[in-house]
């Protein structure tokens, strides 16, 4: 049996692709911030549950301690821990904008640092970086979401390179609003003085909303992609983006370009056709 770590595997789309993985014949070594909140993967056929925060270096560090004591190799690694954070520039919070770099990037980058030595070690190992299409395309309210998640796209493929002499790959997954706990737990901007602030956020969240609802069928086939990736990883750097909001928007910016892609979103958000 093959082995992978899921980080942020207690809930949303990490659980779901801890389930498949393990239904599948891997064995799933699920991270997550604290046992309980797995409480849904115990006692799980080839479940194995350890503590891991992707953005302390001293906690990536003991469970990889751990994990390497209780299993003999590491096949693949799975970067999935991730938050959202929708806000304005100008009201913006501190706290919140370390927040998020800290988990969706700098969690990343440390934990491909903390396995890139047993991979090496391995002569073979896969690093699979779940990002997002906010990472190949901008939209409105999302400066620090979409920031954080183009940092993984350069990453990855920044790291691709380095990698290549020791037979280790690296892919990211893009994909767009999918039901799971991810929308409800985004972290947004209080209301604020300015009234087409407060507008615009409505009306993102409605959009967001709208989507989200419509994309029944994309959770099943993220985690159906994932682990043909994880079956069969590609030799060189590869980016995948799974559904169609993601293929669409992620066309439409490169075919048009930003200028006119820049007119498709202001006229689908504030209705301004030339401008």
């Amino acid at each position: 049996m093959k082995n992978v770590i899921i980080t942020g595997a207690a809930t949303g789309i990490g659980k779901e692709l801890a389930l498949h993985f393990a239904k599948n014949n891997w064995n799933v070594i699920a991270t997550m911030l604290c046992l309980e909140e797995g409480n849904e993967l115990k006692n799980k056929t080839n479940i194995h549950c350890y503590i891991l925060d992707v953005t302390s270096t001293i906690s990536i560090e003991n469970a990889k301690e751990q994990i390497l004591a209780d299993f003999e190799r590491i096949d693949v690694v799975i970067n999935n821990a991730g938050i959202g954070y929708r806000s304005f520039v100008e009201f913006s919070e501190d706290e919140q904008i370390k927040h998020i770099v800290d988990v969706n990037w700098l969690g990343v980058v440390k934990v491909c640092r903390a396995f890139t030595p047993v991979f090496r070690k391995q002569e073979k190992g896969h690093f699979i970086n779940i990002s997002s299409i906010a990472g190949l395309v901008n939209l409105p309210l999302g400066s620090f979401y979409h920031s954080t998640k183009h940092a993984v796209e350069s990453f990855s493929e920044c790291m691709a390179y380095e990698l290549m002499n020791f037979n280790i790959s690296v892919s990211t997954v893009q994909f767009g609003n999918t039901p799971s706990n991810f929308q409800k737990n985004v972290s947004k901007c209080k209301t604020t003085p300015l009234k087409c602030y407060n507008e615009l956020m409505l009306k993102i969240s409605h959009i967001v909303e709208g989507k989200t609802k419509k994309n029944t069928d994309l959770k099943q086939s993220i985690i159906e992609k994932v682990l043909k990736i994880a079956e069969n990883p590609p030799k060189k750097f590869k980016r995948n983006t799974i559904g169609f909001d993601a293929n669409a928007l992620n066309i439409l910016r490169n075919f048009l370009g930003y200028q006119l892609f820049g007119r498709i979103i202001r006229y689908r958000v504030f209705g301004l056709r030339f401008k």
